[in-house]
């Protein structure tokens, strides 16, 4: 059998496969509940035959989310709404998961296909945006946020807790935090973004400090038995790439230290100043260094899309698991164009029977 399809096993889960559907936001709900349209959604892609589906950014709080549209996991009513989703994944056979974030500085946008941009200050849609210092992010998003202070640090932190608790009611088995990509996680940790001078900024320790604490407090109430998961941006490709990378790891041994289980190795995306080297799998041998050096499982995305390159990231060691995103929403059986890439004999398995009837029977019509 090929490694991509090799089974993985992490705590009392086993996932069918190496592949893994990464968070990808949907921008379609509203007062952060779903609607038909995630109903249909997730359960579509969970049929394709991953082994774990990861929902989308889920705000754990209402100027947590990115956009008006974005889901969120602060009342028991979006739990609720939650709850057939989780089923619905785990009844196809994956792993149902979700991430849970605070979007800081990037929060009250626009959505994606209306602007990508900060909704403008004489909008009604919009709201006032935190961080851990008042510095903007730049260029699109040019708000300026409040500068959080050590009781706001304290209020997100127990929003993180408080939507952990959710995720798990709503019968969610993997739960990832959302420290990456320039939101509230990652703007704590970055140089850029954190200009604070008490006990949550300056230092490595003191950049680090908020992540630990919401690492901690999650794991006390999240199940020892399932694993607690981070999304977190090593590296920035902003010219001190060594130095951040080498925090980044020590870092996620920290994590691992609180009870962390798995890393989602991404980039930081925290500066305008970044010039990422966009290519295929270019963040395996980042992730394989963080998976050497901090003794962690990990997996990333961005790039992972053909079969032949996933097989080798999983055979070589560098990912245990493979976050194929784009190619799901373009063809949501992308596990049998790889199983067949990869030559792996009758693939069927991966689909539900009505599916694999047709598509098997009459795959050269």
């Amino acid at each position: 059998m090929t490694a991509l399809f090799q089974p993985f096993k992490l705590k009392d889960l086993t996932l069918r496969n190496r592949i893994a559907i990464p968070p990808m936001c949907q921008y379609s709900a509203t007062d952060g509940v779903v609607n038909d349209w995630h109903r249909v959604h997730y359960p579509a892609l969970a049929r394709g035959g991953a082994g774990l589906l990861i929902v989308e950014a889920t705000a754990v709080s209402p100027e947590g989310r990115i956009t008006p549209g974005c889901l969120g996991l602060w009342n028991d009513t979006q739990a609720a709404a939650l709850a057939p989703i989780a089923a619905s994944i785990k009844a196809a056979g994956a792993v149902p998961g979700i991430q849970i974030g605070h979007a800081g500085r990037k929060a009250s946008a626009n959505r994606p296909w209306e602007g990508d941009d900060h909704i403008a200050a004489d909008d009604a849609r919009g709201w006032e945006t935190l961080s851990p210092s008042a510095t903007a992010f730049g260029a699109h998003l040019p708000k300026l946020p409040r500068e959080m202070t050590v009781d706001d640090i304290a209020r997100v932190r127990a929003d993180f807790v408080a939507a952990a608790k959710r995720a798990r009611a709503a019968g969610f088995e993997w739960l990832e935090l959302h420290f990456a990509h320039g939101y509230l996680g990652q703007c704590f940790f970055s140089v850029h973004a954190n200009q604070r001078s008490d006990a949550y900024g300056g230092s490595f320790e003191n950049r680090s400090r908020f992540l630990i604490e919401t690492v901690r407090a999650v794991r006390a109430v999240w199940p020892e038995n399932l694993p607690l998961t981070v999304r977190f941006g090593v590296i920035e490709y902003d010219g001190r790439d060594e130095e951040t990378l080498a925090e980044s790891i020590e870092l996620a041994r920290s994590f691992k230290r609180e009870g962390l289980d798995f890393l989602n190795v991404s980039v930081g995306f925290s500066t305008l100043k970044a010039r990422v080297p966009w290519g295929p799998a270019f963040l395996a041998p980042v992730a394989e260094r963080v998976r050497r050096e901090a003794g962690l499982p990990v997996a990333a995305a961005w790039g992972i899309d053909n079969p032949v390159i996933a097989d080798a990231c999983v055979r070589d060691g560098q990912l245990d698991l493979v976050m194929v995103g784009r190619a799901h929403l373009a063809n949501p059986h992308w596990p049998m164009h790889a199983a067949r890439a990869l030559g792996v004999e009758r693939p069927t398995w991966v689909l539900p029977a009505p599916y694999a009837h047709w598509l098997e029977r009459y795959a050269g019509a």
